[in-house]
């Protein structure tokens, strides 16, 4: 073990600089404040027990998809409520085809939510991520407000986007930034 330990000791600082600079970028520090005039929030749908989706999915019917319990119910409530307690203009809201991502938004922001193929999950079929986050990121890089740009959608579609994998009802606050984004905190409901 002091043999091991030796030669560590000289690469010790450098090996910590890597520690931390990839703990650093896969997780984003806790802003509400970061939600501004402008500034885009990409939120996980809430909680929805499970992985993927079943095998006899459909797209156009809830009752063959994974969908949020009641836990993921009260965590959208909840989203809203911080929205509107926080007096954070919603611009508009965006989200993906599945009704997990659906109803999510429609709990939180009641009236809003607009549907957006661009964010459908691509975790069963990673043949279109690639050209699907092209458009996305088209969609997110031309936004200006007024107000934030909601989005909800998937782990998956955000973890492409900014190297983020959120936790269920987590919202990676992100601003165009040239033709990418920048990340500049992140959300959760209290």
């Amino acid at each position: 073990m002091n043999s091991f330990l030796r030669i560590l000791k000289p690469h010790w600082r450098a090996l910590c600089a890597v520690v931390l600079l990839t703990a650093s970028s896969a997780q984003a520090q806790p802003s509400w404040d970061a939600l501004t005039d402008g500034s885009i929030v990409l939120f996980r749908h809430a909680n929805a027990p499970g992985v993927g989706d079943p095998d006899n999915f459909r797209l156009n019917d809830c009752s063959t998809q994974r969908n949020l319990d009641a836990l993921g119910r009260a965590q959208s409530r909840a989203l809203g409520a911080q929205f509107r307690q926080r007096k954070i203009a919603v611009g508009q809201v965006l989200t993906s085809q599945w009704c997990r991502t659906r109803e999510t938004a429609q709990l939180a922001f009641p009236g809003k939510p607009v549907d957006a193929a661009a964010f459908n999950s691509f975790f069963a079929d990673r043949s279109s991520s690639e050209a699907q986050t092209a458009q996305a990121l088209q969609t997110l890089t031309r936004w200006r407000g007024p107000g934030v740009l909601v989005v909800v959608t998937h782990q998956v579609n955000i973890a492409a986007l900014t190297q983020i994998s959120p936790s269920s009802a987590e919202g990676i606050v992100v601003r165009p930034r040239g033709e990418g984004l920048h990340v500049l905190g992140s959300v959760r409901p209290d």
